[in-house]
């Protein structure tokens, strides 16, 4: 009996080799398996979930696969099973190319589940409420930012991280509220200039105000 079962085990897997030996892997998933982490440096944190699921979902969709994150193509049924084991291989790497662009601490999320499709929604059920509580914190340092003894340089570069770091969060601020917070963290040394900036009638890029302000500080020194 034991002969019987082992002999038969190994036909199952000589079988499933010579199916597997039928498919030919589509180029266009040989690249996103071997460039997804050049296309994607960054790993998925709690943090910067929204910029991560933008950059994965485009690339997928780039070549043909963001059905399988979406759940839109659905596994074909196992009676025809070519397309079924096809459509599980493809899965399958897609899987592995998921998890390679995910950080330590959000593995333990997803490293059970079967599908891409299973990720990809586990994923925004976990991380997405984690990462709007980031853009109001974020957005809230932003707000009550200020200068005090620093370099008006590295007072500019302070503001810059924390917008920089609300887009990766997935949101956007005004550029108008940007310069009513920067305005606003600025030392009363600088009202002269906070005034003229308010009362100006014509509107002013971040870049002209942050090199303003750095030609102003010159000028007070």
């Amino acid at each position: 009996m034991a002969d019987q079962g082992s002999t038969a085990s190994t036909q199952g897997e000589s079988n499933n080799s010579a199916t597997l030996k039928e498919f030919v892997i589509p180029a266009p998933l040989k690249f996103l398996i071997s460039n997804l982490k050049n296309l994607v440096p960054t790993l998925l944190t709690n943090e910067n979930y929204s910029i991560w699921r933008l950059q994965m979902y485009q690339h997928f969709a780039a070549n043909g696969f963001s059905g399988h994150l979406t759940g839109t193509y659905i596994c074909p049924p196992a009676p025809s099973a070519t397309d079924h084991c096809l459509w599980k291989l493809i899965d399958r790497n897609l899987i592995s190319a998921l998890l390679s662009t995910i950080s330590a601490s959000v593995l333990p999320y997803v490293l059970t589940l079967a599908t891409a499709h299973k990720i990809w929604t586990i994923l925004k059920t976990r991380l997405q409420p984690t990462n709007c509580s980031r853009v109001i914190e974020l957005k809230n340092e932003l707000h009550q930012v200020q200068m005090k003894d620093r370099t008006m340089q590295q007072y500019l570069t302070q503001i810059k991280n924390l917008v920089d770091n609300i887009a990766a969060a997935g949101s956007t601020i005004d550029t108008e509220d940007i310069i009513l917070y920067t305005l606003n963290g600025l030392p009363t040394i600088y009202n002269p200039f906070k005034t003229a900036i308010r009362t100006s009638l014509n509107p002013i890029s971040l870049d002209i105000l942050y090199s303003l302000l750095c030609s102003e500080e010159i000028n007070l020194q």
